[in-house]
Parts: structure tokens; C-alpha cells; sequence
């Protein structure tokens, strides 16, 4: 597949996520809410939570679609009554962006770090390869010189 393709593809997956993403905002569905929000009893998902609490945040998110609210109204009038715990993920502002970098930037530096380890190591190796064939390899010492040619008659 040449690359024109491959590009015009990924535009148009792409593209129907987009809009996949704006449908869900404006036309919310609770099952999409649930593995969002945290049950404030418990500290589950709501999709994994069976509690009173859990079951008041659900009819009050069903209240809130049926009003037409978007999830991020509904999300912005939750936080507002119960706090910032009820998101499941942090935000991506302010302090609370330090979430999402922190282990970003540990991968990062991860692979940097084997990466850079992986081209020591194998300069090393091809380094003492080159060296011992521009030496046509270490020199033998005449006394173990004469002893490997005896051995080597041994065996002819």
C-alpha cells in the first residue's frame, strides 16, 4: 500500500473518531459515564459499583441526559457537589497535569535510558572486533606457539 494511502486512511479514521467523540459529548449514554466517574463510597467505578451512592449518582446522571446536558455538564455538576475524586481520571490542568506527565516522562526516559545502553553495548562489541582484526589478533607467546604446532602433529 503505498503512503498516500496509509495517510488518507489514518485522516479518515481519524476524521470518524472526531465526530465519534462530538456525538458522545453531546448525546451522553450512563454506561458511557459509569467507567468515567468514581463511586464516592466505595472508590470503584460506578460500572463496578452496587452501593446506595453509586445508585443515587446514576438517576441523578440519568436526570442530567434527559435534561439533554452534555457529559461535561454532567461531569461539572458532579465534581461540584462531591469534589474532584469523583472523576476517575484527573484532570488535564493545572497541578493535577503533573498525573499524566510524571509517568510519561518515567517511559520516556526508560527507553532512552536502554536505548542509549543497547548503542554502548553494541559499539563495544563491533569496537573490540574491529580492534582485534586490525591486530590480526593477539600475539602467542613462542613457547605456546611450539606447543599447539606439537599438539596439532599429535593429531595428524
Amino acid at each position: 500500500m503505498s503512503r498516500a494511502a496509509v495517510l488518507a486512511a489514518t485522516v479518515v479514521l481519524a476524521l470518524a473518531s472526531v465526530a465519534a467523540a462530538e456525538a458522545s459529548e453531546e448525546r451522553p449514554t450512563l454506561s458511557e459515564l459509569e467507567g468515567e466517574l468514581v463511586c464516592k463510597s466505595c472508590n470503584t467505578t460506578l460500572e463496578l459499583s452496587n452501593s446506595a451512592t453509586a445508585e443515587q449518582m446514576r438517576a441523578f446522571i440519568r436526570r442530567r441526559i434527559a435534561a439533554g446536558d452534555t457529559k461535561s455538564e454532567i461531569k461539572r455538576k458532579l465534581v461540584a457537589q462531591l469534589g474532584p475524586g469523583v472523576l476517575a481520571e484527573p484532570p488535564k490542568q493545572g497541578f493535577d497535569l503533573l498525573a499524566w506527565a510524571v509517568p510519561l516522562s518515567g517511559v520516556l526516559a526508560a527507553v532512552a535510558a536502554v536505548g542509549f545502553a543497547a548503542r554502548r553495548w553494541t559499539a563495544g562489541a563491533e569496537g573490540r572486533e574491529a580492534s582485534a582484526a586490525a591486530d590480526g589478533g593477539a600475539p602467542i607467546e613462542p613457547e605456546l606457539e611450539r606447543r599447539v604446532d606439537e599438539e596439532l602433529e599429535d593429531f595428524e
